[in-house]
């Protein structure tokens, strides 16, 4: 049982979707080969009208080739180290072309709603924002995470913090905030991918950028890290509950989530502005073991949450049974 909603996103299996690609077990898929995808949601979409708001593409968008070529050369120079030769061997424009790519795609396919994942650099936003106004008819969300906004390649927590796309340098990071700020990103998720640290490179002591395995968990971060430091920027209670709450809700067809209204589940999370509170792995309920967030301070910090109206959670206590129910999206 689930304390909290859940749902699917409509992902295939990795056999179901190489053959659905019509690629074998040794082949690569890149972005080509999700015109495939595109097209089948652009039929659907045009043979459901109802439901053609609610169906989108997610893409995670680097391109593989430029990839592969950036990481021999950047593991020859060693000049370059840790998180900033991450992001180095991935680089920026690796991104910023896919998104290019994925928005032609998008076009040619008739595949309106495409939603580009964890943009992560101003070239990927960038290219993103251009891609909006050439492509007029496709609805392109943009997506960033709270670890891309709160750690750079200096980050002490080193490869405990690999992730991809890479964490950037400070200039990039930057460039998300000013983004945010401008109204210019649709929301702002965890990308919660527990790495436990049994099985990071990292957790091991050898701390090799290389060898570490990517992903970390932050879901328990992402309200008061958006909240800590959207606050001195000057980014509102508001607009921080679209970003978090309503605006992946609508995308994804969650039309009883993400706002406090008359029809909606009440959902809710309250959250003490005042309480400053230092990020600690060892005071958190994940197994994950560790945290990139390590040592950080915060400003404000989730004291409960409501599930469908019902405490679920109250200062570091789960609050009764688990009542969490799977969330059907429209059909």
């Amino acid at each position: 049982m689930f304390y909290g909603g859940y749902g699917l996103h409509g992902q295939a299996g990795e056999d179901e979707q190489r053959r659905f690609l019509m690629i074998g077990p040794d082949d690569t898929y890149d972005l080509a080969h999700f015109e495939f995808i595109l097209r089948e949601a652009g039929r659907i979409q045009r043979a459901h009208p109802a439901l053609a708001p609610h169906v989108s593409v997610s893409l995670h968008c680097e391109l593989a080739d430029i990839l592969n070529a950036y990481t021999r050369l950047v593991a020859q120079d060693r000049s370059l180290a840790g998180l900033r030769a991450y992001s180095a061997a991935r680089p920026p424009h690796a991104e910023g072309l896919a998104v290019w790519i994925a928005a032609y795609l998008a076009h040619e396919a008739e595949s309106h709603n495409v939603n580009l994942l964890h943009l992560s650099s101003r070239k990927a936003l960038e290219a993103a924002l251009t891609m909006a106004r050439v492509f007029p008819h496709v609805s392109f969300k943009r997506e960033v995470t709270v670890g891309h906004l709160l750690l750079d390649v200096d980050a002490p927590a080193g490869a405990y913090a690999k992730v991809n796309p890479p964490i950037r340098p400070r200039d990039d990071v930057e460039f998300l905030w000013r983004a945010v700020l401008a109204g210019d990103v649709d929301w702002i998720v965890s990308d919660h991918a527990c790495c436990a640290e049994e099985v990071k490179a990292a957790g091991r002591g050898r701390g090799d950028i290389w060898l570490a395995k990517s992903g970390f968990g932050g879901t328990e971060y992402l309200l008061a890290g958006v909240f800590s430091e959207g606050s001195k920027r000057g980014l509102s209670c508001s607009r921080m509950a679209e970003l978090l709450a309503l605006n992946p809700a609508q995308r994804y067809g969650l039309l009883h989530k993400g706002d406090v209204a008359v029809g909606f589940d009440a959902d809710l999370a309250l959250l003490d502005p005042e309480r400053r509170v230092t990020v600690r792995a060892a005071e958190s309920p994940s197994a994950q073991g560790y945290t990139p967030f390590e040592g950080r301070e915060l400003t404000g910090q989730v004291t409960a949450t409501f599930l469908r109206g019902r405490l679920a959670w109250d200062n570091g206590r789960v609050v009764g049974a688990a009542r969490g129910r799977y969330i059907r999206r429209p059909a």
